[in-house]
């Protein structure tokens, strides 16, 4: 997985570094890389995926009714 930004005419380092750093951030590279950095006990990769799923539901009932 490669990311990309080219530093535009006259922009800083520091500006071109923060926004590597939201692109990384909203394509979830760095929260991908966190999740698979250790071991997740069976009964913690249940309560997280219930909590997407519920989550995900209660989106759905939200957007449903409007």
């Amino acid at each position: 997985m490669s990311v990309e930004i080219k530093i535009r005419k006259g922009e800083t380092v520091d500006k071109a570094l923060r926004r590597l750093k939201k692109k990384i951030d909203r394509e979830g590279i760095i929260k991908d890389a966190r999740a698979k950095r250790g071991f997740e006990k069976p009964a913690e990769r249940r309560r997280r995926k219930k909590k997407v799923k519920n989550f995900g539901a209660y989106l759905r009932k939200k957007w449903d009714n409007v």
